[in-house]
C-alpha cells in the first residue's frame, strides 16, 4: 500500500497554510482583509465547489451498489450529531459550537475523494463520491444551525434555508438526480471558482494562526476533541462494520473517511458567525497534524 498521495495532500495543505500565515506576519493579509476573504469562501467559492462535488453519475446501477455505503454515511451522520450534544459538556458556547460542527463535519470532502481511490481504487472513489453526499447535506443543515441564532425557529429555518451553501446543495441535487449539465460557460466558471476554495479556506486559517504560538495547540479541549475525531468515531464505525459484516471496501472507505480530520470551513464559519475563530483553527490544525499518524493506521488495520 503507498500512502503517497495521502502525504501530498496533508503537504498541500499545510503548505498553503503556512503562505497564509507569512502572508499576514508580511502585512499583506490585515484583519480588515480576513472578512472579504470569510466572504469570498461563504458566497462564493464554497457554493461552487459545493454544486462541483454533486457532479457524479447517477442511474440505477449505481443506486443499487451503493445502497449500503449511503445508508452506513447516514447513520454515521447521525451518530455524530447526537454525539456532538453528548461529548462537551460545560464548555463555554462559542467553543462548544466549534466542537459540535467539527464533529460531524470531517475534511473528507477535501481529502476523501482521492485517499479512497488511492487506497481502494476506482470502486473506492465510486463508494467515496457517495459517501460524501450526506456529510454535504449535514454540514449546512444541521451543522450551519450551530452557527446560526435567531430569536425564533421559523427565522432560524428561513437563514438557513437561504444560506448559499443549502442554496448549492439544492442545486447539485438537482443536477446529479436529473442528468442536467449546467451550459458551458456556466460550468467552466463554477471549477474555476470551486478550485480556489481550499486555497483561500487554507489561508485564511493561516492568517488566523500567525499570532499564534506553536505550543499553544497542544491543550487538553483540542486533544480530546482530536482523539474524538481521528479514534473514537471511526472505531465506533469499525465495529458496527465488522458487526454487520459490510464488505472489505465498504467497511475500508467508511472507516478511513469517517477518519479524517475536522472540516477547514469550521474556522471560516467561526469567524462568519463571532465564534472563536482561534480556536477552530487550531483544532483544525492539531486534528490535521494527528491525522498524519491516524489514518496510516487505521489503512493497516483495514489490510
Amino acid at each position: 500500500m503507498s500512502f503517497e498521495r495521502l502525504f501530498e495532500m496533508q503537504g498541500m495543505l499545510f503548505s498553503l497554510m503556512i503562505l497564509g500565515l507569512l502572508l499576514k506576519k508580511m502585512g499583506i493579509v490585515e484583519e480588515k482583509n480576513e472578512g472579504l476573504l470569510t466572504d469570498l469562501v461563504i458566497y462564493v467559492t464554497l457554493p461552487c465547489s459545493i454544486i462541483r462535488s454533486f457532479e457524479i453519475e447517477f442511474n440505477q446501477k449505481i443506486l443499487v451498489n451503493c445502497m449500503v455505503i449511503l445508508v452506513v454515511a447516514v447513520g454515521i451522520q447521525a451518530g455524530t450529531y447526537i454525539l456532538s450534544f453528548i461529548l462537551y459538556p460545560g464548555m463555554e458556547k462559542r467553543r462548544r459550537n466549534v466542537l459540535q460542527y467539527a464533529t460531524i463535519c470531517s475534511n473528507a470532502g477535501i481529502l476523501g475523494n482521492p485517499i479512497a481511490e488511492s487506497i481502494f481504487g476506482s470502486l473506492g472513489l465510486l463508494y467515496a463520491s457517495i459517501y460524501l453526499i450526506p456529510q454535504r447535506i449535514f454540514m449546512w443543515s444541521a451543522g450551519l444551525a450551530y452557527f446560526t441564532e435567531s430569536p425564533d425557529r421559523k427565522t432560524l429555518l428561513k437563514k438557513i434555508a437561504t444560506h448559499p451553501c443549502i442554496l448549492a446543495v439544492a442545486v447539485g441535487m438537482v443536477l446529479m438526480v436529473t442528468g442536467i449539465r449546467l451550459p458551458s460557460v456556466a460550468e467552466q466558471t463554477v471549477k474555476t471558482l470551486a478550485s480556489a476554495n481550499t486555497a483561500l479556506s487554507m489561508l485564511f486559517i493561516g492568517s488566523i494562526l500567525a499570532g499564534v504560538r506553536f505550543r499553544s495547540l497542544w491543550n487538553r479541549v483540542t486533544i480530546y476533541y482530536s482523539l474524538i475525531r481521528l479514534v473514537l468515531i471511526p472505531g465506533l464505525i469499525y465495529l458496527l462494520c465488522l458487526g454487520f459484516r459490510l464488505e472489505p471496501v465498504v467497511t475500508g472507505v467508511s472507516v478511513v473517511l469517517a477518519g479524517m480530520p475536522a472540516a477547514s470551513v469550521t474556522a471560516i464559519l467561526a469567524a462568519k458567525y463571532k465564534c472563536d475563530a482561534v480556536f477552530a483553527a487550531k483544532g483544525v490544525v492539531s486534528s490535521t497534524l494527528l491525522s498524519m499518524i491516524t489514518i496510516p493506521v487505521w489503512c493497516l488495520i483495514l489490510h
